[in-house]
């Protein structure tokens, strides 16, 4: 009996260890497919994204050249451009230098989305409430743990202009703090990136302002 029982259990343990081993390869070729296919698709979105020379005139004064411009509504300011390829939306492209990463950013979060790049979860960067997030892969966000404070973050949208920003803090929040996430001391960031733990349960949060462009 106790030979028997010796032998399960030790085919108990070699399966368990198959299965972890078979959980790390598939992770690892979700990683490297990940990330093979958001260069794919950064490399088409930037031949569509012309060179920035500056905010314009207009952009300055106004369609009518006024100095006091009639404010927007706030569906106009909350509708950022956008540039579609092949069926996907995107806002631009996220560049964050310290960890070698540069990729594009879709308008419409889903599950499907978030295999190809990151995705806006709420906001926009002319609202200075920006939200994006994406899989923990370390070809997406799955080194955002190693940004320190005052690191930068560039995220360029589709008419080329670039928004600078500055890390203020990496935090890390349940998996159910929906308001805080949103929220949070919104007077102190304008743009958030974020991902879940190798668990599943928390949210690693990366908190940045605005810098001077």
């Amino acid at each position: 009996m106790r030979k028997a029982a010796s032998i399960c259990c030790i085919a108990l343990g070699t399966a368990l260890l198959l299965a972890a081993l078979f959980l790390v390869l598939h992770n690892t070729a979700e990683d490297r497919k990940s990330g093979e296919t958001a260069e794919r698709l950064l490399d088409a979105l930037r031949q569509e994204i012309p060179e920035y020379t500056g905010p314009s005139e207009t952009a300055l004064t106004g369609e009518s050249g006024d100095l006091f411009p009639e404010f927007e509504t706030e569906t106009e300011a909350a509708a950022p451009e956008t540039i579609t390829l092949d069926g996907n939306v995107y806002l631009g492209y996220l560049s964050i230098p310290e960890l070698g990463l540069e990729l594009p950013v879709l308008r419409d979060w889903s599950y499907p989305n978030l295999k190809l790049a990151p995705c806006r979860y709420q906001g926009s960067a002319a609202e200075d409430d920006l939200i994006l997030c994406a899989h923990n892969y370390d070809s997406h966000f799955g080194r955002l743990r190693e940004l320190h404070t005052d690191s930068e973050i560039i995220f360029t949208d589709v008419t080329g202009a670039p928004h600078r920003y500055s890390v203020l803090n990496t935090e890390e929040l349940p998996g159910t703090a929906v308001e805080q996430m949103q929220f949070g001391d919104a007077a102190e960031w304008d743009l958030t990136l974020f991902t879940c733990t190798r668990s599943g349960q928390s949210r690693v949060t990366v908190r940045a302002a605005r810098t001077e462009e």
